[in-house]
């Protein structure tokens, strides 16, 4: 898959995996492009024996009493040291401190209460004083977080934090995901919001766009999504946190710089560090407080850049795979992978996101390049997340950018989510079967007439599981279920990756007229929120977001990126039926059987149907539904096609925009069928 961010191309386990644990390379990444630095080497210090250390207290953490204590593991420095300064940025040293060493390669000082200011730790390797960075688990930063802050997070919660309490929901199949950045829901100057490309930004209620629409945390309810996922939050590079907002660059934030500390370009003062920590937790408990759950999206498959970073800074040649020749290693094409099968970066990993389940009390993490990490890791993060809350929902992208040293059998790839309990990945074969190819922009999908496309959108329809009427030879991508549960794939046509729905969807229907685009971008989504499993939306989509054609809007401006809020204005109708489309599958559990075999028990694809055409049931009162039999009709070509149904009288509920749970009008099957517009979807109740 094509990412976002390409410099080079344009309880745990401390047993390593035996052939890691064999590794005699030596491994010869320069530790400070800037500086003749030292190699690590590997016959020396070879990884299996690196000492893994246990304790929960790594990074900064407080007493009772605020004397505060910081931990660092570097088991191969000769020395650390803390410095004190300030400032977040800029000015000299006030104080340096020598780190005592601790157990199992950790380093410990303690400072009295009252410390104050921020900090950085230099590790001496073989005689060579390493650069000055934040220690891998800083929990509070300076301005562009290069520098920890002496502060305690406790002290930063809002009014009621205490109270704070997540939404629940029965069973991952409730969970409608919407999809969003915190600075594009505001940038746009029509926005009505008053903190653009803020934190509290999604805070404000009641605000307005063009023609009085509502805008913002208000049209997010409206729509009726459950969990609201959050483009990264976590602090990261790209952007230079000491501008004001109207003149930083753009970046979505895949570029992660510090995993345990909120982005400070989103906060009112990025040069308080308590502001950030305080105005993240404000998000939350608002979207709580309209039984909204927040998801955040982790970025552990690579660092912004590894030379530089506290890793290799501390302990060189750890925290990365390498090849064969001692390079970094390129799974994720972004220069770097992270070695999650290490010990002490599995640790990592797992008590970086059970502290934004604790501290911000976050209620889902999707986790880019998800098949980039391992399984064992996957395994523990779900087993720390329990612990906290069972309910908390974790999914990723299923699949890795490019080779990768550790064998896919060991990845967290979509192939093995068998082996992954409660972990969902996103369901690329319906995605592509629908719209069309993600990097071949021309080429249509299912909903654009291309033919042999059928079952791949079957494959999404049944999300992912075992059915007795697919044929899986016949899916884009994968050839066999790889889902063991519905709750474990998430049905969706589009991302914040590559074009918007809207723009792919011009692009690969050149001739198609405006009015049957729309046709087609209603049919998409009708197709994923009538599918099992758990659906996807990227906000914006409901009212045919565009980012004027851009493939890759990673980094470009929020003229591109922002939402349009005047779009809504002018879509009103379209977004009115994804208001509906969403309260259908709300009211009917019939669209979200929460077990395979409810699946194949209930949903009958129908038999004999046209090319172009899919047609199913679902039966016998699904999941308890108040409808007894419903029959969902797909019409992927232009042209109006003949399905053949049960011979009956039928309720639609559903025709292309319209919607009416109660019935637009009722018709008889006989022999002849039912008359399906072209890029139409019907949905009949009997």
């Amino acid at each position: 898959m094509i990412r976002r961010l390409l410099p080079l191309l344009f309880a745990f386990s401390s047993i390593m995996p035996a052939a890691l644990a064999q590794t005699k390379t030596k491994i010869k990444t320069k530790t400070n492009p800037n500086s003749a630095a030292p190699y690590v080497d590997a016959d020396r210090y070879p990884l299996s024996q690196y000492p893994f250390y246990q304790g929960p207290d790594l990074g900064l953490t407080f007493d009772r009493a605020g004397q505060g204590t910081l931990r660092v593991w570097a088991p191969t420095a000769e020395a650390l040291r803390l410095r004190l300064y300030a400032a977040g940025m800029g000015g000299a040293a006030t104080a340096t401190h020598a780190m005592q060493r601790g157990p199992s390669g950790t380093w410990v000082l303690a400072l009295p209460a009252g410390t104050t200011g921020f900090y950085t730790v230099q590790a001496t390797l073989a005689g060579h004083e390493m650069a000055e960075v934040a220690d891998p688990y800083v929990r509070a930063v300076g301005v562009n977080g290069r520098r920890g802050a002496w502060l305690d997070p406790a002290t930063t919660a809002p009014a009621g934090w205490a109270d704070d309490r997540r939404p629940r929901l029965p069973h991952p199949t409730d969970i409608v995901v919407g999809e969003v950045s915190v600075r594009d829901i505001s940038a746009d100057p029509q926005s009505g919001i008053q903190h653009k490309k803020q934190y509290l930004g999604l805070t404000e209620t009641g605000t307005a766009g063009p023609q009085g629409v509502s805008t913002g945390l208000q049209h997010i309810q409206e729509l009726g999504v459950t969990h609201v996922h959050l483009l990264p939050v976590n602090d990261f590079a790209a952007i230079d946190e000491a501008l004001p907002p109207s003149s930083a660059r753009y970046s979505w934030g895949y570029d992660p710089l510090n995993y345990f500390v909120p982005e400070g370009s989103y906060a009112t003062d990025a040069r308080d560090p308590a502001v950030r920590i305080r105005e993240f937790r404000q998000l939350v408990q608002a979207l709580h407080q309209h039984r909204l759950g927040v998801v955040a999206d982790v970025v552990f498959n690579h660092v912004a850049d590894a030379g530089s970073s506290a890793f290799e800074q501390l302990v060189p040649g750890y925290y990365f795979r390498h090849t064969a020749d001692g390079q970094l290693s390129n799974a994720t094409a972004c220069g770097n992978e992270v070695a999650s099968e290490r010990p002490m970066v599995r640790k990592l990993i797992v008590e970086a996101v059970s502290h934004w389940a604790r501290a911000y009390h976050v209620d889902g993490f999707r986790f880019d390049l998800m098949g980039v990490l391992d399984i064992e890791t996957m395994r523990a993060v779900r087993v720390a997340l329990d612990q906290q809350d069972h309910g908390i929902f974790v999914y990723g992208e299923g699949w890795a950018a490019g080779a990768s040293p550790l064998p896919e059998s060991q990845r967290a790839v979509k192939a093995n989510m068998p082996r992954l309990s409660r972990v969902a990945a996103f369901g690329d074969e319906l995605r592509d079967g629908v719209k069309g190819h993600y990097a071949h922009q021309a080429e249509a999908g299912f909903v654009g007439g291309q033919p042999g496309l059928e079952e791949s959108v079957k494959f999404g329809i049944v999300a992912a599981t075992q059915h007795p009427q697919l044929d899986y030879q016949k899916v884009n991508y994968s050839k066999a279920p790889w889902a063991s549960q519905p709750g474990q794939a998430l049905t969706y046509v589009a991302c914040h990756d590559d074009r918007t729905l809207w723009d792919k969807l011009k692009i690969a229907n050149p001739t198609a007229s405006e009015e049957e685009l729309i046709k087609m971008d209603a049919l998409c989504n009708t197709i994923v929120f009538t599918s099992q499993g758990v659906p996807f939306l990227p906000i914006g989509d409901d009212f045919l977001r565009t980012k004027k054609g851009s493939s890759n809007s990673y980094n470009l401006p929020d003229s591109i990126n922002q939402l349009d809020w005047s779009r809504k204005a002018k879509y009103q109708a379209v977004a009115a039926f994804y208001r509906q489309l969403l309260a259908l599958r709300k009211a009917h559990p019939a669209f979200r059987l929460p077990t395979q075999e409810l699946i194949a028990q209930h949903l009958e694809f129908l038999p004999g149907l046209p090319p172009g055409t899919i047609g199913y049931q679902l039966k016998a009162h699904a999941g308890g539904d108040v409808w007894q039999t419903i029959t969902v009709l797909f019409n992927g070509g232009r042209q109006p096609a003949a399905v053949p149904v049960p011979a009956g009288s039928y309720k639609v509920v559903l025709r292309g925009l319209e919607i009416k749970q109660s019935g637009l009008e009722t018709l008889s099957a006989g022999a002849a069928g039912v008359a399906v517009p072209g890029s139409t979807a019907l949905v009949l109740v009997q």
